[in-house]
């Protein structure tokens, strides 16, 4: 059911720096086993994950304005750097990874996201109108499929992993997404609705055999809906977590879904305290301890990953902070119940 073995490391997506080959090779380099597609966010126009985002969106226009992007009656040039750049990291990722087998990962907003990001025409956001999110969500389960079955036809010796990304979501479901205007906030959305758009865009790429899995870096996260809509995996940031959340988290795991969990900074702490892969590897042991999971399930149940993305890091910081979600995966394997 889950393409990565017990004892796995990945990355969350984004990249610093301009140079989508070098941040492959980073990629490659440290995360061997689980690679995925680097996202350099500064590298062109749609780029970031708003950006990105849109340029999966099937027949659906958008361009970039003073306040973000918005959507259109018809493609322009922003739209077509959006999609170049997509195009053009794809052709990275595939010569980097020919020759591959095993567990590979792509990332793309969610519909939620994108919702409560892209502006509608006339100025409000997507999340407004019940009928632009569920345009959003269609337009965006199409070309998340294409863009999925593309990646399979050039590296067809991976199992490909889709990691949806949803750090909107928690405020939507709070109704704390701001207006357009930013002087109020847009009506909370139902969990049930929220469920019902992402098991969309789950089953579609069930169809296609991917493994969808989706990532949250934000307080709070849905742990609930995230399983109902069948996401087999949710990545959240270990930082953020508290004991509130152990109760969501040991459903979440009862109920078969694995956590991809956020322990190494995205960022270089800077201090003179090297970081090392046991002290890092706490807070997932003391999170199965108050759980009472058993220790040995820790690795096979965990993937390891950054806490967030890395596209605010220096240029040093990814390949170190992939060395150490690979260090602290090999402990969480090694030494379940910690040294002695």
């Amino acid at each position: 059911m889950f393409p990565w073995p017990a004892g796995s490391a990945t990355g969350v997506g984004s990249l610093p720096g301009a140079d989508p080959a070098e941040a492959m090779r980073v990629v490659i380099g440290e995360l061997a086993d689980f690679p995925h597609l680097a996202e350099t966010p500064a590298s062109a126009i749609g780029a970031d994950m708003i950006g990105r985002g849109a340029a999966h969106l099937v027949d659906l226009h958008v361009e970039l304005t003073v306040s973000g992007w918005r959507f259109t009656d018809r493609a322009g040039a922003d739209e077509r750097r959006a999609r170049a750049a997509l195009a053009r990291d794809l052709d990275v990722f595939e010569e980097h990874t020919q020759g591959f087998t095993g567990p590979l990962k792509i990332q793309c907003a969610g519909p939620w996201t994108l919702a409560g990001s892209l502006e509608l025409r006339y100025g409000d956001k997507a999340l407004a109108d019940p009928g632009a999110v569920r345009d959003i969500a269609a337009a965006l389960a199409e070309g998340l499929v294409g863009v999925s079955a593309d990646v399979a036809k050039r590296v067809p010796g991976a199992t490909l992993v889709v990691q949806v990304d949803e750090p909107l979501l928690p405020a939507a479901l709070a109704g704390r997404v701001p207006t357009a205007s930013g002087f109020g906030t847009l009506p909370l959305v139902e969990v049930a609705d929220a469920v019902e758009k992402l098991r969309h865009l789950v089953e579609a790429l069930d169809d296609v055999g991917a493994t969808p899995v989706a990532h949250c870096c934000a307080a709070n996260p849905p742990l609930a809906a995230f399983a109902d809509a069948g996401l087999r995996a949710v990545g959240v940031d270990a930082s953020l977590l508290s004991a509130a959340d152990d109760d969501a988290i040991g459903e979440l795991v009862e109920r078969g879904v694995r956590l991809f969990l956020g322990l190494v900074p995205s960022t270089d702490p800077g201090d003179s305290r090297p970081l090392r892969a046991r002290e890092l590897a706490a807070p997932a042991r003391e999170l199965w301890s108050r759980l009472g999971f058993a220790p040995d399930t820790l690795a096979r149940d965990v993937v390891v990953t950054p806490t967030c993305g890395l596209a605010g890091a220096s240029m040093s910081w990814p390949a170190r902070a992939y060395r150490l979600c690979r260090d602290v995966a090999q402990v969480l394997l090694d030494e379940p119940e910690g040294s002695k």
